[in-house]
């Protein structure tokens, strides 16, 4: 948690450019990974290794929500610009609609793989 965390306000650091704090961000965004990935020992000892079988209606809805997050971001991002011309603005609703239906869709979708299984 503390090197998600750290990896977390790292990125912030970098994205954020009021802050003017891009290669401060870096190096604490490079520490919170190395947290994390020294994480990786202590739990592979402490949590045996199982036999994996894979749900690929999980596997689907997942997919589905991520390409609906990314475009309905995508939208938000068209949108929320200093200036935006009528075009973009367009462009960013349709995508963000879209992108909303697709995640409100996931679930029906999971429930129709789910039922097929």
């Amino acid at each position: 948690m503390i090197g998600g965390l750290v990896f977390a306000i790292g990125m912030c650091m970098c994205l954020i450019p009021d802050w003017q704090l891009f290669r401060t961000g870096i190096i604490v965004s490079v520490v919170g990974f190395l947290i994390l990935l020294l994480m990786i020992p202590s739990y592979q000892r402490t949590h045996p290794r199982k036999q994996v079988k894979i749900d690929w209606g999980i596997t689907l809805v997942w997919l589905i929500g991520v390409v609906g997050a990314l475009l309905m971001g995508f939208g938000m991002s068209k949108t929320m610009r200093g200036s935006v011309s009528a075009e973009e603005m367009i462009i960013g609703l349709v995508c963000g609609c879209v992108g909303l239906l697709i995640c409100v869709l996931d679930y029906p979708v999971y429930l129709y793989v789910s039922k097929k299984q």
